[in-house]
């Protein structure tokens, strides 16, 4: 059984694949709202009170706008949530190619359905919860995958999410997510 910390950064990477992936419904926004922080001066207790602060003033049809112009758009969307993009200015290089290479030893691979290439930053955060409630120790450790997938352009992307022209709700979003992803690169590191 996975310790409490594992657990929590497994939740965690959840979460944000759920946000990312899609705006979200009011149930995950009421659950959000109903959070009990009980370390409110931790590293993380900061961020998650003003996360439950913004779940509770949330208007689900205005996070769907802004979702939609954030991450969609016309063409697409003020973000390109894509590690490909983040590393190399281009979509569908190189990075990309690595992911689908240690997706495979891992036994995971995309489903015809999904349109978006594996290195979007809800499938790499879906990822890594996989590989952190995996029992025994995967083909691909979460500190692998982390160095190797997460770390060379997510913190950025997320500093990005938390300053966007078009970001309200996804700016705590943004801002919430980079300080994890910080914490995760030092406990790493």
């Amino acid at each position: 059984m996975a310790d409490e910390n594992i657990l929590w950064r497994a939740q965690t990477y959840a979460l944000l694949a759920s946000l990312l992936v899609q705006p979200p419904s009011k149930e995950l926004l009421a659950n959000l709202a109903a959070i009990d922080v009980t370390e409110p001066d931790s590293p993380m207790g900061t961020q998650w009170s003003l996360l439950v602060a913004a779940a509770e003033q949330a208007d689900v049809d205005a996070i769907h706008d802004e979702f939609q112009r954030l991450f969609v758009g016309v063409t697409h969307g003020e973000l390109m949530p894509y590690g490909s993009y983040y590393q190399t200015g281009f979509l569908m290089e190189e990075p990309l190619a690595v992911l689908r290479t240690d997706l495979a030893r891992l036994g995971l691979e995309r489903h015809e359905e999904k349109n978006e290439p594996e290195d979007h930053a809800a499938a790499e955060c879906d990822v890594m919860r996989l590989i952190l409630m995996a029992e025994g120790t995967p083909v691909v450790t979460a500190e692998d995958f982390f160095q190797q997938h997460i770390q060379p352009w997510m913190e950025q992307f997320f500093a990005d999410l938390a300053k966007a022209e078009n970001a309200a709700f996804y700016r705590i979003i943004g801002s919430f997510a980079q300080r994890f992803i910080s914490l995760e690169t030092k406990l790493f590191s």
